[in-house]
């Protein structure tokens, strides 16, 4: 295993971002990180429920721009082609990218894509955890709550689809605190928990050491002994998990459920998304409290050693090659995701001019529509 840490030296010096934000919303990033963000033609998005943002981090020219969406507890997100959805603390929002609407924001030419809100679901305060398109278009959700995953259906707050074996009953006590979901196929393959738990609130009796992998198929546990896992990945033929209680990235074998961490990072590690060889690592600096108390990270760093952030990780070495730092407002990461081919998008949640002015509409619709309408008012998809 491979200590990850930030990269460091004379070349590699921490160099301001250009944040739209607040001065209390500030990031520092290694100089390598935009040109990274530019060899693979793509941009991040980053949620922090504890600040109540989602992050979109865009290269721009030597630096990165990061840009702050404001949602009530913003966790999961689930990218398919142009929709996004982004799960919050009662509802979860469906986004698509219109790029004609992108064409006609301030600085025409600067940005490459826009998304707008389309739906809007309330499924009550189920702790929406990981979110990810199915087959068929399905939203599979971790139901946190309620101990299960779900998919969302119009006429309820959600239809329960699967829990582990081991709960018992369909109730809101977060028994076993189910947070991690890895599809394989477009089907829920394997998800993460903190504790093998029937009672509610039961993981937090051995929250340092009770985490567990388990195969949706089968039910069966395939890992056990975990320290708070999170994030479960299928990539490059490799079950990719972050035990985010010791800090670190590695990957388990489902034939033998041994855990082989490849990275340890400066950072409670959740939140992960890859790039080729490239693993998008969130970090939280976790606070001093009953939850982050007595786990290897907070026993291992002092809590100023302990970083909030994205951390590049080459998993070909496990050396770090990259990292964007929250310094001040964002202590806690929970979701990190990549927008291949987008390098500087924007979304729009908050702007009800641009929204009430802004129409998608099939093509075939266009027939009836006034020449002096097309492309402007009209976008077309």
């Amino acid at each position: 295993m491979t200590t990850a840490v930030a990269p460091s030296g004379p070349e590699l010096e921490l160099a301001p971002a250009e944040a739209d934000a607040p001065p209390a919303l500030r990031a520092v990033h290694t100089p390598g990180f935009p040109d990274l963000l530019r060899r693979i033609g793509s941009s991040l998005l980053v949620t922090t429920y504890q600040a109540g943002k989602l992050v979109m981090v865009r290269g721009e020219g030597d630096r990165l721009n990061t840009h702050f969406r404001t949602f009530p507890a913003p966790m999961g997100m689930a990218l398919d082609g142009d929709r996004l959805a982004v799960g919050t603390s009662m509802q979860v929002w469906e986004f698509v990218n219109v790029p004609a609407v992108a064409a006609k924001l301030d600085q025409p030419g600067r940005h490459d894509a826009c998304y707008l809100p389309r739906s809007c679901h309330v499924t009550g305060n189920i702790q929406v955890h990981e979110m990810a398109w199915g087959a068929g278009r399905e939203l599979w959700v971790v139901n946190t709550r309620f101990s299960c995953l779900c998919t969302i259906d119009p006429s309820a707050s959600f239809t329960p689809r699967w829990r582990p074996p081991f709960v018992t009953a369909l109730e809101p006590t977060d028994r076993c605190h189910l947070n991690g979901l890895a599809m394989v196929d477009g089907r829920p393959k394997y998800v993460t928990a903190l504790g093998e738990a029937d009672a509610p609130a039961g993981w937090r009796a051995n929250k340092a050491r009770g985490g567990v992998v388990l195969d949706v198929d089968s039910g069966e546990v395939i890992t056990r002994g975990l320290s708070m896992p999170h994030s479960p990945r299928w990539h490059g033929g490799r079950l990719w998990v972050c035990e985010s209680g010791a800090g670190t990235l590695g990957f388990v074998d489902p034939n033998t459920g041994k855990y082989e961490p490849i990275a340890q990072i400066p950072g409670f590690t959740r939140g992960l998304e890859f790039a080729g060889n490239l693993a998008f690592v969130g970090l939280s600096q976790v606070r001093e409290s009953a939850v982050f108390s007595g786990l290897p990270i907070t026993e291992r760093l002092a809590a100023e050693e302990r970083t909030c952030g994205v951390c590049v990780i080459d998993v070909a070495t496990g050396q770090a090659v990259a990292l964007l730092r929250f310094d001040t407002g964002v202590h806690e990461v929970f979701a990190v995701a990549v927008l291949p081919g987008q390098r500087y998008p924007d979304l729009i949640n908050d702007d009800p001019k641009l929204l009430e002015n802004s129409f998608t509409v099939p093509d075939s619709a266009l027939v009836d529509a006034p020449v002096s309408l097309r492309g402007a008012a009209v976008t077309t998809r």
